[in-house]
């Protein structure tokens, strides 16, 4: 009897709840795009109790901007029969597809361009604006096919996808009669915050640009030692002048400007200074204002006409004077180094049909050029591979090395299915010539791990292991930080901790002291610090517990996008597994998480951490079969790292890191850490007192240092000071 009564109950709720779920079907269809719902009781009890909680979560990661372009999806499954989750479902928040949908259904007219859609502007032109009055009939808004981003090239207004919607349902709604003003759409903007910040640099950055003199304006001695210092001897006065290069005297550095496109009004400046003399080469410190992050410039734009239908894009400024005077190509300097490429200054090179990245004269500047062909397109691409008769732009031109001949030689960017040799031979000499270099970069804090690993390469996956509590997370974070402070884009998804305790912990590794101590005492001095480490290319995934992998992957996918990420770290696995592994089987499902790491670090050529339990806690030592779940893990990987956790007899711990696997060239080994609890480091002593550091300087080589010392008798004769760094 109560069998049937309890079946009964059972049938009226499935026939309820199934109700409720077409409906809450029908509500994510519409309003997100989501795939169809799997009609199960449980996953519908589930979805209905945290609903409120995901469109929370939701609004939060968008409020802090870590998911502005990347999407959250809810995964239900509704029994472990269930095959595992696809990598290749649609789960972006905007696809090109719908933009193109939404488009036409609006009657909007688009070009398909290499990375964005182009199409009238619904902004009006400003006054200022140097172009005129803006036609609506014109295609002067470009669209990001991979955020949904987009700039109005007329009134420089910048915003998202769902913002782009308002202004097009706006001017439609007022029968294609209104034009929204720069003032108007700015006021939406949310990208337009921090606006006194922008203003004060500004205004140093003119101070400084007006303090400056022109090439013309120094006597010719001082001009030519100015040019002898910064590599430039070749570079003749009409090229300085052409492109505007100034000479701030107090700190002995070049100034280079940064010009508004279209009302060719300063919108920043680059200050490039000698450092110090290390061998037979220089090394220059940068300043940039606005700083590095809000720099978008590319030197050399407001150079560039309408007509030109190709360009050269190189990895310093010297280099673009260079390729511009040798073979009058126009040339444009990416704004970081040879290695990033904000996608905000992705419409700026729509127009052209033929892009040749020539960035360098290292292996590291060939892989960074096939890596950004990637994102400019690479069909419309073509590589300069360095070589010995093939260097850098400006030691072409110093050398009479044929700037156009070396152009001539460029290969074509897009892969090929097949090859033969030939097409390698190149690349496979080059590799073995530069062994040392290709290793990757070297750790400043681990010599041992440097002598083990060689260094940290792109396109690699690292597994860490240790007991619980043996300092996992403290140790991968130190060894982050310290490929992060030489330049190397960092993103980190900390599922265990929160991102507030991991970037305490990271930044007091990174002062190497405890700055709660002097907090009260000198403010100022720990304000200095969190200055100088936000300056670091790091970035936090703002998930925190269990979630779905589908979700992780595309938040890793846009970081590479739009950060130029170049090394993930996950910790850890088992957060990642989340509540999946209650329907399906543990092993599979880690299996699949870990197949899907391995193909984003080889597609993305992207480097990815990722830290794993052991299978169980030993008394002895860990071994590479004591990693959770099955073989995969271990095979995937390109480096097995273990953290032992001895206990002496005094009581002292002792910690010892492990290499049980290196694909690179095979040699494994192991070496003593020794814990500080003061920095929370495994290397180094604390900082008895501790100074703030420099800022994150990017390293250029130059001409030889005994160049420079024969010209300091000219530098005495003509009263000028050595060149210092810059104060900042």
């Amino acid at each position: 009897m109560h069998l049937c009564i309890g079946g009964l109950i059972a049938c009226i709720a499935v026939i309820c709840r199934c109700k409720v779920l077409k409906a809450m079907q029908g509500l994510f269809l519409s309003q997100f795009g989501l795939p169809s719902l799997v009609p199960c009781i449980h996953n519908t009890l589930h979805t209905l109790r945290h609903l409120s909680s995901f469109n929370t979560h939701y609004s939060n990661l968008l409020s802090h901007g870590a998911l502005a372009t990347s999407p959250v999806l809810i995964h239900i499954r509704g029994s472990r029969h269930h095959s595992l989750p696809s990598l290749q479902a649609p789960v972006n928040p905007v696809t090109i597809t719908d933009m193109r949908k939404y488009l036409s259904s609006r009657g909007v007219p688009f070009q398909d361009g290499y990375s964005c859609l182009c199409i009238a502007s619904p902004l009006k032109a400003s006054c200022g604006d140097r172009s005129g009055a803006a036609d609506k009939r014109s295609f002067g808004l470009y669209i990001d096919k991979t955020t949904g981003s987009f700039l109005c090239m007329q009134t420089q207004v910048q915003g998202s996808w769902e913002e782009l919607k308002e202004y097009v349902a706006l001017l439609q709604r007022d029968g294609n009669t209104a034009i929204l003003s720069p003032q108007q759409a700015c006021e939406n903007a949310r990208s337009l915050d921090n606006r006194l910040e922008k203003e004060r640099e500004a205004q140093e950055g003119q101070k400084i640009w007006m303090a400056s003199k022109a090439f013309s304006d120094l006597l010719k001695e001082e001009s030519e030692y100015v040019k002898a210092m910064f590599s430039m001897s070749k570079i003749s006065s009409a090229t300085l002048k052409k492109f505007c290069v100034k000479f701030y005297r107090p700190t002995q550095s070049l100034v280079f400007p940064w010009f508004s496109p279209h009302t060719l009004s300063l919108k920043g400046i680059k200050m490039v200074s000698v450092r110090e003399d290390v061998g037979t080469n220089n090394l220059y410190t940068q300043l940039t204002l606005p700083r590095p992050a809000r720099y978008h410039n590319l030197f050399g734009l407001s150079l560039i006409q309408q007509s030109d239908s190709q360009v050269v894009l190189t990895g310093h400024e010297v280099d673009t004077l260079a390729v511009s005077q040798a073979t009058g190509i126009p040339s444009l300097t990416l704004p970081r180094g040879p290695s990033c490429l904000p996608p905000v200054l992705l419409p700026y090179l729509e127009q052209f049909s033929k892009v040749t990245l020539w960035l360098g004269k290292d292996p590291a500047s060939w892989e960074a050029s096939r890596d950004l062909s990637r994102k400019l397109g690479p069909s419309r691409c073509w590589l300069v591979r360095p070589g010995e008769h093939q260097p850098s732009p400006r030691d072409a031109l110093a050398s009479r090395v044929s700037l156009s001949g070396i152009l001539r030689n460029a290969v074509p960017a897009e892969p090929q299915a097949v090859v033969s040799f030939r097409q390698l031979r190149q690349d496979v000499l080059g590799e073995m010539k530069n062994k040392d270099r290709l290793a990757g970069v070297r750790w400043s804090r681990f010599s041992q791990l440097n002598r083990i690993l060689k260094g940290h390469r792109k396109g690699e996956l690292t597994v860490l292991t240790g007991p619980t509590g043996s300092g996992k997370t403290t140790f991968i974070s130190e060894c982050a930080l310290d490929l992060c402070s030489q330049g190397v884009g960092t993103l980190w998804g900390s599922f265990e901790i929160s991102n507030v305790r991991l970037a305490r912990v990271m930044l007091t590794q990174y002062t190497r002291s405890r700055l709660e101590d002097e907090l009260e005492r000198q403010p100022q001095l720990c304000h200095t610090w969190a200055d100088r480490f936000q300056e670091l290319p790091l970035y936090f995934m703002t998930f925190h517990g269990e979630h779905n992998i589908k979700i992780v992957l595309e938040t890793m996918k846009h970081a590479v996008y739009l950060y130029d990420i170049s090394h993930v770290v996950i910790d850890n696995l088992q957060f990642m597994m989340g509540q999946e592994s209650l329907h399906v089987d543990k092993f599979a499902l880690q299996d699949h998480i870990i197949s899907a790491f391995r193909q984003f670090a080889t597609s993305t050529s992207c480097h990815v951490t990722l830290i794993i339990h052991p299978r169980k806690e030993e008394e002895g030592s860990l071994q590479m079969a004591s990693i959770f779940g099955s073989a995969k893990a271990t095979q995937e990987a390109d480096n097995v790292l273990i953290l032992q956790d001895w206990t002496r007899v005094g009581g002292t711990g002792r910690r010892m890191l492990q290499v049980v696997k290196n694909r690179y060239d095979g040699e494994v080994g192991a070496f003593p850490l020794e814990f500080n609890k003061t920095t929370l480091s495994f290397s180094g002593p604390p900082a008895k007192n501790p100074q703030p550091p420099p800022k994150p300087q990017g390293k250029v080589r130059g001409e030889s240092s005994k160049a420079v010392k024969k010209l300091l008798l000219l530098q005495t004769r003509s009263s000028l000071n050595r060149p210092n760094q810059i104060k900042v």
